[in-house]
């Protein structure tokens, strides 16, 4: 047999997607090249290792089994360097992360100078919704995760790092009377909400109930780039972090609708799990948090102020 650390790696995401288009993605390679190192690697073995019917991959029993030990060679290859690292007096190792999908617009510049630091760290950041995230949390397969609303299910600690604002946001076509609206606003507009167990949802159905609304409610979306694409198309119009729209505000594609009551707020926070025994990796990066946020926040969202 002569296969190599790429397709073990490749069939290893095979297995984890249940899908070869998913494990390209994920891996940043074309479906093609998925494809002929899946078959490079299954050509070695005189048993199955998957089943394509329809169009849908399945992964046989045999094929379970080589994932399995696929995923303790890779491990161990990692151990190898992470060693090498340590010998070398350098910080190495895994810092895995979970965060809400809109927290794509907030998390990155908390870890750009750490990882710029310690080239020895591997960063495993899952982007997600907030129903995952919580679930990746309490299995303790992540250091931390990053949500605007804390879970009530979990006992958890947390580092607050950004002050999460939203507004009711429209596209530019809207034209509104000066000054601020009536809340009552929200019962005439068309409404987009995020997906149920988003913490966007959750903070705007909050602010809907403390103020007795009744809203139209237009669609349904699973992320906040696909709402936002849809205000700009003139879909109707949501209550968004601001986080996500800086672009789209000064381009004047949108608008915030001014609302008594509005920004509603919530803070972005690192999780993690009360009594949880830190790597020494995810040790370090809280001391760097605890010592940076305060400037990162100054250097980086300081246009956060103005709204």
């Amino acid at each position: 047999m002569n296969y190599t650390l790429n397709q073990l790696q490749i069939f290893l995401k095979i297995v984890q997607t249940q899908s070869v288009t998913k494990a390209s993605e994920e891996l940043h390679l074309t479906q093609p090249a998925v494809s002929i190192q899946l078959k490079n690697f299954q050509d070695q073995f005189d048993i199955p290792l998957t089943e394509v019917i329809g169009r849908k991959i399945f992964i046989t029993d045999f094929g379970r089994e080589i994932a399995e030990a696929a995923e303790n060679i890779i491990n161990q290859v990692y151990a190898i360097n992470y060693m090498t690292l340590a010998y070398k007096g350098q910080l190495s190792g895994r810092l895995k992360i979970a965060i809400a999908s809109t927290g794509k617009y907030v998390m990155p510049y908390f870890l750009t100078g750490f990882m710029n630091e310690h080239s020895g760290i591997e960063l495993l950041m899952d982007v997600t919704n907030k129903n995952k995230v919580i679930s990746s949390l309490e299995k303790n397969e992540v250091d931390f995760a990053l949500v605007s609303i804390l879970p009530t299910s979990l006992q958890v600690e947390k580092l607050d790092l950004l002050q999460n604002k939203l507004f009711l946001i429209g596209n530019t076509q809207f034209k509104m009377k000066k000054g601020l609206q009536s809340k009552e606003i929200l019962q005439t507009l068309p409404l987009i909400f995020r997906e149920k167990g988003s913490g966007t949802r959750q903070a705007m159905e909050g602010f809907i109930e403390r103020n007795s609304l009744k809203v139209v409610k237009k669609m349904e979306l699973t992320s906040n780039e696909a709402v936002k694409q849809a205000i700009l198309a003139g879909l109707g119009y949501s209550i968004m972090p601001l986080i996500g729209i800086k672009n789209e505000l000064r381009d004047q594609e949108l608008q915030i609708i001014p609302i008594k009551g509005m920004p509603i707020k919530t803070t972005w926070s690192l999780i993690w799990l009360k009594g949880k025994k830190h790597s020494p990796v995810s040790a370090a990066y809280m001391e760097y948090l605890k010592k940076s946020k305060s400037q990162i926040v100054k250097d980086t969202f300081s246009w956060y102020e103005q709204y």
